[in-house]
């Protein structure tokens, strides 16, 4: 892998109609026509690591039925968009997105192609859903800014528990791992530890004002690795901070700056098996990958409007190994996908990216 890439620019200009584009919306059905729509990091000579594959904004574009194509037809079935998503983590079969403008937390089927919305009233109801994950349950744990809680809810929708009192902390981002969930707190500048099973406060990072390296200002989103490493992006230092497993600080990744292996804004982190990490950067519109000692890889994405690939105001990112299947039909010929990356963007007509890290056959 270069130790650094090059930036992909691709300029696409698609003109069709309304209802044409909602007839023929299917991305996720159809393959790329032609060699020169593959949008691939980094650009030739170089060997290509990662590649933009499809995205999705709505049921329709995942080719389900029942979509707006429906809705334009007479059917009774309503369009289902994804807003201003967020949080997204995976399981087999689906993606979970927290949806910030409608406030509600979406399933994605890919197997069925279709979206559910989980939006409870009364007691359960969500006021901002930032970051989601799953327990091997299935149960959802998301965090509500707004609420300043982390809600617990059943495969089944029904609210199980909410942890954090009122006024106690400002839950953004969230990540599990073994038999204990991570909450970055932005009122406290701290990730906070719970054990699973009782839902109790373990320990948090730390706040003294005299650790100039340890201390957060503000923590947004939150991974760990398999050896319990805890990874925070800092949005308020313009870095990314690594604790071990008992929260005590170890080192910083990158710093503020727009050249690459520095951020401006850094948002959504992810942590794969091999220890890489990856951060959205908000400002710049673009994913940056480092090794496990935090050297820069490479960097992908495209913050032109409408290109392939594109990122407006990223958010939320997430590294997957169960759902490949569902996108081999548009990886390039002569190419395997190890992994997928999804990606979740605040703006623009591409709210959710989805990206594969390749290999040759």
């Amino acid at each position: 892998m270069k130790t650094i890439a090059r930036r992909i620019i691709q300029a696409t200009t698609p003109v069709a109609s309304l209802i044409a584009a909602v007839v023929l919306a299917g991305c996720a059905t159809s393959k790329p026509k032609t060699p020169h729509t593959y949008s691939v990091y980094p650009q030739p000579p170089d060997e290509p690591r990662i590649q933009f594959l499809t995205s999705f904004s709505s049921e329709t574009e995942l080719g389900g039925q029942g979509g707006f194509s429906k809705f334009v037809v007479g059917k009774d079935q309503a369009y289902r968009p994804v807003w201003k998503p967020y949080g997204v983590t995976t399981a087999k079969g689906a993606v979970y997105l927290c949806d910030t403008q409608p406030g509600n937390v979406t399933t994605v089927d890919l197997a069925k192609r279709r979206f559910r919305y989980l939006r409870p009233t009364g007691l359960a109801a969500m006021k901002m859903p930032i970051g989601v994950a799953l327990d091997r349950a299935g149960n959802r744990y998301v965090t509500d800014t707004v609420r300043e809680q982390v809600l617990i809810f059943s495969p089944k929708g029904e609210l199980l528990a909410a942890v954090g009192a009122k006024d106690e902390m400002k839950p953004c981002g969230i990540a599990l791992r073994g038999d204990r969930f991570y909450v970055t707190d932005l009122k406290n500048h701290c990730v906070r530890a719970y054990d699973l099973k009782t839902r109790q406060l373990l320990f948090t990072t730390s706040k003294d004002e005299a650790d100039a390296h340890g201390k957060l200002f503000s923590p947004t989103n939150v991974a760990v690795d398999r050896d319990g490493r805890i990874y925070v992006s800092d949005t308020g230092a313009f870095t990314v901070k690594v604790y071990d497993a008992e929260g005590k600080f170890l080192r910083m990744i990158g710093e503020r700056g727009l050249e690459a292996g520095r951020f401006a804004l850094p948002k959504g982190i992810a942590v794969d098996r091999e220890g890489r990490t990856y951060v959205v950067d908000a400002a710049t519109g673009l994913a940056q990958v480092f090794d496990a000692e935090g050297k820069l890889l490479m960097f992908f994405g495209d913050p032109k409007a409408g290109g392939a690939g594109a990122m407006y105001l990223p958010a939320g990112i997430a590294v997957d190994h169960e759902n490949i299947s569902f996108f081999e039909k548009f990886v390039m010929p002569g190419h395997k996908v190890d992994y997928l990356i999804f990606v979740t963007n605040q703006a623009g007509t591409q709210k959710v990216n989805v990206y594969g890290f390749l290999r040759k056959k």
